[in-house]
């Protein structure tokens, strides 16, 4: 069970580093010391939430329909290795800061956390079809928790990482080779989860197909 969390952090991890519009709202926040706290914390809730949707509602499905399974772990696979290619060819990164921007209530600056957080695609892509999408691969649901509650842990750790060490990150994150050098090294991580989610994928075929490949081969 801990490996599994542990897997589920490490999977987060590597789809999180990039700097979408989330990242960057809560880096901002933080770099101006603005509800920083609470803007992490929000941001964490809606990624739990995206996560826990896709690990408890892709269970309910496979249980009845396990081609579904197969499907939701060919789109994973997909994703996981369209993501890894895009963060690999990343050529360039800009962060653009205004420390003397007028600063948003407390009600205006939540609202924004979850506008950034849920009227965003890669949000529910990463939470319910990747993530989700990921979890498959474990038939106990108790196994998928923990996978979810391991990726909604690593949101919290990053979340708070940049907003509470934002002021401390602030050259590293404008440093074009740097962050070139995080998004090649989580793209190969994304890339290598692939793999191991299409071996698994590879099998479920066989499982429910029986003979499948062989019959393929001997054509």
């Amino acid at each position: 069970m801990t490996y599994i969390f542990l897997e589920g952090m490490l999977l987060q991890a590597s789809l999180i580093f990039a700097l979408g519009p989330q990242n960057l709202f809560v880096l901002e926040s933080g770099l101006v010391r603005h509800h920083h706290i609470p803007v992490s914390l929000v941001c964490f809730i809606c990624d739990l939430s995206l996560i826990m949707m896709g690990v408890v509602g892709a269970a309910h499905f496979i249980n009845s329909y396990p081609e579904i399974k197969i499907l939701i772990g060919i789109l994973g696979v997909g994703s996981l290795v369209t993501y890894g290619i895009e963060k690999i060819r990343l050529n360039k990164f800009n962060l653009s800061i205004d420390q003397n921007e007028r600063r948003n209530s407390f009600k205006a600056t939540i609202v924004s956390s979850l506008v950034f957080s849920l009227v965003n695609p890669h949000a529910y892509l990463d939470g319910i079809v990747l993530i989700g999408g990921y979890s498959t691969k474990y038939l106990d649901l108790n196994n998928r928790l923990a996978l979810g509650l391991g990726a909604a842990s690593f949101s919290l750790i990053w979340f708070l990482f940049l907003s509470i060490g934002a002021s401390f990150m602030l050259p590293i994150f404008k440093s074009g080779k740097n962050m070139r050098l995080l998004m090649a090294g989580s793209g190969v991580l994304l890339i290598f989860l692939s793999f191991r989610l299409g071996v698994d994928v590879y099998t479920w075929v066989k499982e429910i197909y029986p003979g499948t490949f062989e019959l393929s081969a001997s054509k």
